[in-house]
């Protein structure tokens, strides 16, 4: 039954995404089970959302089918998305190149596990360089939103919607395992409707699906291009918007940052650990802080260069070996040292592990 209010539920960080995903208008879901994101596709299916809005929901036979099947549903103008974990995501790297190349909307939710290759089952965040620069070929990018929290998982569903229509390109939603399957309170958004043929059609007059052809040529969509010139046009005119993307949409959150002299870097659920460490930090005398980047792509250097100028070391916490460490580094240009805490494989630290590496770098 769709009402016209906020709800507050109990939820886990995959179940937000899907319910959110509902109510927000989404036109089409076509995903493929793989753990840690499974109750996503479990949840639509439960809920049943072609009863009440038609939108559909299809566990394809593949990753691979499932994003070739948001390309389709991107190229007719519809909002579609997908979901995945590490490994699955890894399959779909071809198709996402795809549609970046063709401009074309669509969401992927991924909820990381440890890896590399298959991995294991617990959280992890070694894909940030998948997501960020991308696992496909050629210059393109994709938004990459960050959440930390499962209210941050339902709410950048519509972000992600948003944004994708806006620019034109692929959005991803990198959580991760502990984000994905945590639960807390969450205030789910109103029912926003599912956009009627004639909206589809002034909004997406690009999109080929047959709308609007008595006023309009057929339109072609493809990532083929054989002549070098018009190739070489199509990158120049994607690296401009892409510009454009990172003057007006980077997104950061802080805490204690303010007077921070120690700051912190982390997203996802390495953010949220790394709160309780600063809170230790400081109660120790330790002007410690969190910098948290929202959007990983757009990447908020500016803001990281403007802190630099005025703290003593930067510590970036990841569930990894080592990624988002660079560019941090390059963000800040040597300004102050710039050093790397994290855990791998599924293993995830606890504050007093965060608490005992930035000990050792005040100085």
């Amino acid at each position: 039954m769709m009402d016209n209010k906020n709800d507050i539920v109990l939820l886990k960080g995959n179940e937000a995404v899907a319910k959110a995903a509902v109510r927000f208008g989404c036109d089409g879901f076509f995903g493929y089970p793989i753990t840690p994101q499974s109750e996503i596709l479990e949840t639509l299916a439960l809920d049943k959302p072609w009863e009440d809005t038609g939108m559909v929901v299809l566990q394809a036979e593949s990753e691979l089918a499932s994003i070739n099947m948001v390309y389709a549903a991107g190229a007719s103008g519809k909002c579609a998305m997908t979901s995945s974990s590490s490994p699955g995501v890894a399959l779909m790297q071809e198709g996402i190149s795809y549609m970046a190349a063709c401009e074309l909307p669509g969401l992927i939710v991924s909820v990381q596990r440890g890896g590399p290759g298959l991995g294991t089952i617990q959280p992890g965040q070694s894909d940030y360089t998948q997501a960020v620069y991308g696992g496909g070929n050629g210059d393109y990018h994709v938004l990459v939103l960050a959440p930390y929290s499962v209210q941050e998982m339902a709410d950048f569903v519509g972000l992600a919607f948003d944004l994708m229509f806006k620019w034109r390109m692929p959005a991803i939603i990198l959580s991760d395992g502990v984000i994905g399957q945590m639960m807390e309170k969450v205030v789910l958004p109103p029912y926003r409707p599912r956009r009627t043929d004639e909206e589809i059609r002034k909004q997406c007059p690009w999109a080929a699906n047959g709308l609007g052809l008595k006023s309009r040529k057929y339109n072609y969509i493809s990532s083929l291009e054989l002549d070098p010139q018009l190739m070489e046009k199509r990158n120049r005119d994607m690296s401009e918007k892409y510009r454009k993307i990172e003057e007006t949409e980077v997104r950061y959150d802080g805490y204690m940052l303010d007077d921070a002299d120690y700051v912190i870097v982390a997203f996802g659920s390495s953010a949220r650990i790394s709160m309780k460490a600063v809170d230790m930090l400081r109660e120790e005398g330790i002007k410690a802080g969190i910098l948290r980047p929202i959007t990983l792509w757009p990447f908020p250097s500016a803001k990281l260069s403007e802190t630099a100028d005025r703290c003593k070391a930067m510590l970036t916490v990841e569930l990894n070996e080592g990624q988002m460490v660079n560019d941090v580094r390059l963000a800040v240009n040597g300004k102050v040292e710039v050093h790397h805490f994290g855990r791998s494989g599924g293993m995830v630290p606890a504050p007093s592990e965060i608490y005992e590496a930035m000990k050792a770098i005040v100085k």
